[in-house]
C-alpha cells in the first residue's frame, strides 16, 4: 500500500521553519565598510540598515560627493552580504524540509 504524504502538514511544517527564520534574521547582523573603514554600515537579516557609522576625517564640507559615494558603497555592500546570509539561512531552514522537487523554489530564495 503507498503512503500519501501529508502534504499539508508538510506544508505546515515549513512556513513555520520559514516564519522562525525570519524572526531570527531580524536579529542577525552584519556590518560593511567602504573607505578603508571610515564609512560602516550594518544591516540586518531582513535587509534593513541598522546604522551608520562615519569617522570625522571623512567629513569634508568642500567633498560631499566623495562621502554621499563612500555612504552609497558601504550601504550596497551591507545589503549584498545581508541578502546572502539571509538566503543561507533560510536554505538551512528548509534543508530535509522539502522533497526534492525539480523546480521548486520558495519565496524570498
Amino acid at each position: 500500500m503507498l503512503m500519501k504524504p501529508n502534504l499539508q502538514g508538510m506544508m505546515k511544517q515549513i512556513q513555520d521553519k520559514i516564519a522562525q527564520t525570519q524572526a531570527a534574521l531580524e536579529n542577525m547582523t552584519i556590518t560593511s565598510d567602504a573607505g578603508g573603514g571610515m564609512v560602516k554600515v550594518t544591516a540586518n537579516g531582513r535587509q534593513q540598515i541598522t546604522g551608520i557609522k562615519i569617522e570625522k576625517e571623512v567629513v569634508n564640507p568642500e567633498d560631499i560627493e566623495m562621502l554621499e559615494d563612500l555612504v552609497a558603497a558601504a550601504v550596497n555592500k551591507a545589503l549584498e552580504e545581508s541578502g546572502k546570509m539571509a538566503q543561507q539561512e533560510m536554505a538551512k531552514a528548509t534543508s530535509g524540509l522539502l522533497p526534492n522537487i525539480p523546480g521548486l523554489t520558495l519565496p524570498g530564495m
